[in-house]
């Protein structure tokens, strides 16, 4: 199974707090790896160094089979590292497709061609299994939604690591399905997702592998079809 990601030793200080104290993770093709951890165990400020928004302090890290140390998040994303965060922040009086192609815009001469990038937003849409017509607005979408064009954009990027933060917080359950689903095909294209989560439930509907943080440490890695609630919340908070 191919390696998309692997990070050692990462150590990440702001002043004198240890926030990240030799962290190590890693993500395969083909696999759900969550990320868990209580608020503050790091989880963030561990994907936000893979983004290129935080510089670590030392340790290596390794990404589609290079060594890499993005410097900022467009960076990471046009290398096929995208992060879907916990709070959507799109444009609302733009279109789907005018999100999707932001900063990257199809154009014909110095115009920008709408039509094609409406056609190719279809493309991606329809690949994901997601009924949404490009040219409306984001305003108009409910926030389930909203992370679909998120994922869409990602692979229009060719993201081959997708992190979603805490990605069913403010859907129904209903739309959670539809996102395990739309998971679930990823994966089987050989996707590696990386998924952040403190719903317990999730994990075991989801996950293939999970990794706990605590106290911004790496505590360890199971299969998540090899341990239970139990045992993840004793490596979590250090107790039964």
């Amino acid at each position: 199974m191919e390696k998309l990601l692997e990070m050692k030793e990462i150590c990440k200080s702001f002043g004198t707090n240890n926030v990240l104290k030799n962290v190590q993770f890693d993500l395969f093709a083909g696999e759900v790896h969550a990320l868990i951890g209580e608020n503050g165990a790091g989880k963030s400020t561990l994907m936000k160094i893979l983004m290129g928004m935080y510089k670590k302090d030392s340790g290596s890290l390794s990404v589609l089979g290079s060594d890499e140390a993005y410097t900022n998040p467009d960076q990471a994303l046009k290398a096929g590292v995208a992060m879907i965060h916990q709070e959507l922040n799109p444009i609302p009086d733009m279109s789907v497709a005018e999100n999707i192609f932001l900063g990257k815009e199809k154009r014909k001469w110095i115009f920008t061609s709408k039509k094609e990038q409406e056609k190719e937003s279809k493309r991606y849409l329809d690949m994901l299994g997601i009924d949404l017509e490009p040219s409306v607005l984001m305003r108009e979408l409910s926030v389930s939604e909203m992370q679909m064009v998120e994922i869409a954009k990602a692979l229009s990027y060719g993201a081959r690591i997708i992190i979603m933060d805490e990605p069913t917080s403010a859907i129904s359950e209903k739309e959670a399905e539809k996102l395990f689903a739309i998971i679930r095909k990823l994966r089987s294209e050989g996707k590696g997702i990386i998924y952040i989560t403190h719903r317990m439930e999730e994990i075991f509907q989801i996950a293939d592998r999970l990794t706990v943080m605590r106290d911004g440490t790496y505590i360890g890695t199971v299969k998540a079809s090899e341990t239970s609630k139990d045992e993840i919340i004793k490596m979590m908070v250090g107790r039964d």
